[in-house]
């Protein structure tokens, strides 16, 4: 849930000038979030949100230009926990990778995989525990394969 609240921050605030914490909770809430100050609070500060004048003299929310070193460590930190505490087993036929979660934790897995930007693939699909992802080739596969050990493993 967490990490679909956070690229639906993204959206918003790259859609609508957010001036404050109140206001991006209303409109969270208006896309089916429930959200606390507390929790927007807390979203703004793991996003590295900043607020910027734009060209009106308001102060709104803009996404971090250039993350820092010890942010990106820090994401790539969570993203190995996510996968670590829903990765059950993964196989491959081709240039489909299987990947097996346990229940109710596909979908977060998934995104995960998504924000990884891996240029060896194409995308994934989610269902309750089990993850598809398609992958450029069969040679891909093994790679991805491999990349997603390593992460698991925490190298």
């Amino acid at each position: 849930m967490k990490l679909r609240r956070h690229r639906k921050i993204l959206d918003l605030i790259s859609e609508s000038e957010i001036e404050t914490q109140e206001e991006l909770a209303l409109k969270l809430h208006e896309a089916g979030f429930a959200a606390t100050q507390a929790t927007v609070s807390r979203d703004i500060r793991e996003l590295n949100l900043r607020k910027e004048v734009n060209g009106r003299g308001r102060s709104v929310y803009v996404p971090a230009r250039e993350p820092s070193e010890e942010s990106s460590r820090s994401a790539a930190g969570r993203y190995a926990r996510v996968l670590q505490d829903a990765f059950v087993s993964m196989d491959v036929a081709q240039n489909i990778l299987v990947i097996r979660t346990d229940s109710g934790m596909a979908m977060a897995a998934a995104a995960v995989l998504d924000e990884l930007k891996w240029e060896e693939m194409l995308g994934c699909i989610a269902g309750d525990d089990t993850i598809i992802c398609v992958v450029r080739s069969e040679e891909h596969s093994r790679i991805v394969m491999d990349r997603l050990r390593a992460l698991l493993d925490g190298v």
